[in-house]
């Protein structure tokens, strides 16, 4: 459903991939410029992400100012100006120990990952991800530690990362939510075989919800742009939620709207409404 007449957004949210930016990783020129009217215009605009804080810098750059960040799928709202994580939601280290021992019998063969936050985005403490030797990336990533398994599960981390190559991440999230209940939240923003747990009600939508409180803006008054699962919590809470025309079903049937593709320059069409 399409709603007409839209009052004009007083936060504007985005996903980043599939969503924000193109298939080479790049905000568009018209993209950057419809939100940076957005911004001229002193209306707050919010990456809302599964990247970790250390994995925004890019998407910062190609925007050309540095905003407000929900990372790691809610569990972190980072300051991307001051580059310092303003709130951190995580997961403890017998909750990671019982889900590892879980999605090890429920999904045989997988491998498995832990993310961390410090308190900036490139906290060199403790290495912010680490994975058991089994663990096969579902994309490229090369700040990754390889670990024993027990140092994958003994500092708590923002999210565990499961992954069992050839599989489909819906069929996996299944299996493992008939183990863990609504002990964690479990997502996916890739259906390549890998699924992210974080902490009892951390989603995006919470991690929002966190910075329209810090701005005083009702969640009504907001639109969010996404095409994944893991977008789902924000598509339904925000007042007009909107799916890319790329988007998987279940964030198309969240959605108030339906958009062009990331390709298209999906998000820049909408917010072109308002803002041109």
């Amino acid at each position: 459903m399409t709603r007409l007449h839209l009052p004009k957004p007083e936060l504007v949210a985005s996903d980043v991939d599939g969503t924000l930016i193109d298939h080479d990783e790049r905000v568009t020129p018209r993209t950057k410029a419809a939100v940076g009217a957005v911004v001229a215009d002193g209306v707050p605009f919010v990456l809302a992400t599964g990247r970790p804080p250390r994995w925004v810098h890019p998407v910062i750059d190609g925007l050309g100012f540095a905003p407000l960040c929900v990372c790691g799928n809610g569990a972190v709202v980072y300051d991307s100006a001051a580059d310092r994580v303003l709130i951190s939601r995580t997961l403890d280290v017998e909750t990671l120990a019982w889900l590892a021992d879980v999605a090890e019998r429920a999904l045989p063969g997988c491998g498995l990952a832990t993310e961390r936050v410090g308190e900036s985005a490139h906290d060199a403490v403790t290495p912010q991800f680490v994975s058991t030797p089994s663990y096969e990336h579902a994309w490229l990533n090369p700040d990754d530690t390889a670990v024993a398994r027990t140092e994958v599960i003994d500092t708590p981390a923002i999210k565990m990362l499961i992954r069992l190559v050839g599989a489909r991440s819906g069929e996996m999230r299944a299996a493992l939510a008939a183990e863990v209940g609504d002990a964690v939240d479990i997502t996916y923003s890739t259906d390549n075989g890998l699924i992210e747990l974080s902490a009892p009600g951390v989603t995006k939508a919470s991690g929002l919800a966190a910075v329209a409180e810090r701005l005083g803006v009702a969640p009504a008054s907001a639109v969010a742009f996404g095409d994944m699962p893991n977008d789902v919590p924000m598509l339904s809470m925000v007042g007009h939620g909107v799916a890319m025309g790329n988007a998987h079903p279940e964030a198309l049937a969240a959605a108030d709207e339906v958009t062009e593709t990331n390709a298209d320059d999906g998000v820049a069409l909408v917010l072109e409404r308002w803002w041109s």
